[in-house]
């Protein structure tokens, strides 16, 4: 349970860093198998998998969940899911609007205006994990930002439907749900099959065995990023270990594989975080997070607080949880998926009400980007208009760059607007 490490021990964190790695490439063996039998046969394919995995029988069940599904799972939600929903789609639909980048245009040199407009994708895969615990939180993170991003088709696929899951989706007005999971789910969506249409993108967490899907079908459809088995960082040499533990505790109860792992210069601290965790875990009986902290947590004590930090953007993690301490370097953090500054700002609430995204990158990819957004679901397209006289002001420069180059049609594409005769034409 939740080894305690030194920062010199430089094996022991090697092997922390490299777990992740491994651990999706194996899972993208497997993966490969399965997305080249969804290409090759299609809903047959999909038919057996599901079968096979999910212990779901397509042909009985249908692909896709029924109205009266739906009339069911309303029944089985407790009273106080829906103005939960509410809450957190409220919080979420805000932020999402803030993300959303506006259409503009300058005048970069006089008769020469640069600009771009934004476009919503066509139809966009929300993927909802099913698993031990379903995520009806996923459904409001994947689908309200592409809401408000104005996408015209939305459809949500996730394996064995759980109520909340369900009732979820329809709050949001969803009205295409699939009983796919797994790396075949991401297949049929990136190719198409004749039951499942083909998304112009995919998002969502899950397991390492979709996370591998989603790379291998990048080149061919849109993904968001890597977005596998949870991880978690904290950094600080003070605080309530209780609370450090908690939290370290709630990311280790999503997956066996999940990441969480605590960097201190107090070793004092890091002994109390070790033992409340070990109590935490006793007293909820959750055998899940004692399996992941075992494999997958530790506790590095550092030289210093700036070392701690420093070890954390080497890690560059899903989640980032700043101490109080800490809080006041977030000038040093360079890559994160997502930050919580301060002992009251748990992982939990950005999981599911504050408004922030709980879809974010993971095993490494958060040194390129932050989490989900209303972002991910446009395009943003250039656009340009040149007047003749602005067309002459660059004349120059172009024709001896196009010239310099060797592209002589280039050179000569803007010669010939510029002559007398083109411009009385």
């Amino acid at each position: 349970m939740l080894p305690i490490v030194s920062s010199h021990d430089r094996k022991s964190l090697a092997r922390l860093w490299k777990a992740r790695e491994a651990s999706l490439a194996s899972a993208e063996r497997a993966a490969s198998r399965i997305v080249r039998e969804v290409r090759r046969h299609g809903d047959a394919a999909l038919v057996l998998l599901t079968r096979r995995f999910d212990g779901v029988d397509l042909g009985k069940a249908g692909f896709t969940v029924g109205r009266e599904e739906i009339v069911r799972a309303r029944r089985e939600v407790p009273p106080g899911f829906l103005p939960a929903l509410r809450l957190a789609a409220r919080n979420i639909r805000a932020v999402a609007r803030r993300q959303l980048p506006k259409a503009w245009q300058s005048e970069t040199l006089k008769g020469v205006r640069v600009g771009e407009i934004v476009r919503p994708l066509r139809r966009v895969a929300c993927y909802v994990p099913g698993g031990r615990y379903p995520l009806p939180s996923t459904v409001l993170m994947s689908a309200i930002p592409a809401q408000v991003a104005g996408v015209e088709d939305i459809v949500l696929t996730t394996p064995r439907p759980a109520a909340t899951v369900l009732v979820a989706a329809d709050f949001l007005g969803i009205k295409k749900i699939y009983r796919l999971g797994g790396a075949q789910a991401v297949a049929a969506f990136a190719y198409g099959t004749a039951s499942v249409p083909r998304a112009d993108k995919i998002v969502g967490p899950g397991n390492r065995f979709v996370a591998a899907a989603k790379k291998l079908v990048a080149g061919d459809c849109g993904i968001d990023f890597i977005a596998g088995p949870t991880e978690l960082v904290v950094v600080g040499g003070r605080g309530k270990a209780a609370w450090i533990a908690s939290d370290l505790v709630a990311q280790a109860e999503h997956d066996p594989d999940a990441v969480t792992l605590f960097f201190t210069p107090s070793r004092a601290l890091a002994v109390q975080v070790r033992e409340a965790a070990g109590a935490l875990v006793a007293r909820l009986g959750i055998r899940v997070a004692e399996d992941s902290l075992g494999r997958w947590g530790a506790i590095v004590v550092t030289g210093s607080l700036t070392e701690a930090i420093a070890l954390a953007n080497s890690f560059a993690p899903e989640h980032l949880c700043l101490l109080d301490d800490a809080a006041q370097q977030l000038g040093r953090v360079r890559s994160a998926g997502s930050i919580f500054l301060g002992r009251t700002s748990p992982v939990a609430a950005g999981d599911y009400a504050s408004g922030s995204n709980h879809i974010l990158p993971t095993s490494g990819a958060a040194r390129l980007r932050g989490g989900l957004s209303a972002r991910d679901f446009v395009k943003v397209i250039s656009v340009q208009r040149l007047s003749r006289p602005g067309l002459r002001r660059l004349r120059r420069a172009v024709v001896e760059l196009a010239s310099t180059e060797g592209l002589a049609a280039h050179a000569h594409s803007i010669e010939t607007r510029c002559t007398d005769d083109a411009q009385t034409a």
